[in-house]
């Protein structure tokens, strides 16, 4: 699938994640002439880049590590009125405010940096 461009899903992971499939989550590619390819155990495949992986946990609240979750967009379907209220809000100043919509954005990226910098030390 990764060659070919095609999704893939796993389901029901844990809170781990398989150190096979991690050069492909972490999106850890070398550059083969002018194509991209993951070494995978003793495999070299060629990315594809409409290829896209999905992750899905029945895990209500998972602990990923911070290196994973600043490789992921993680999305929590487990819909609560506080967190509505906050997608709407953002929404809202978005529109509005947007500069403040950005500030929010990038303070965010930069927490998860610091998460993983600090996973390192």
């Amino acid at each position: 699938s990764i060659d070919q461009g095609k999704p893939v899903l796993i389901e029901n992971m844990g809170e781990s994640i398989d150190a096979v499939i991690m050069p492909v989550v972490s999106r850890n590619t070398i550059k083969r002439g002018n194509k991209r390819v993951f070494k995978l155990g003793d495999k070299e495949i060629t990315l594809n880049n409409a290829f896209k992986l999905f992750m899905q946990t029945k895990l209500s609240n998972p602990h990923y590590p911070p290196e994973i979750q600043a490789e992921c967009t993680i999305i929590n379907f487990t819909v609560t009125q506080d967190g509505l209220e906050d997608q709407i809000l953002f929404l809202v100043v978005k529109l509005e405010r947007p500069d403040l919509a950005r500030k929010k954005t990038e303070l965010i990226t930069q927490q998860n940096e610091f998460k993983v910098t600090l996973a390192q030390l």
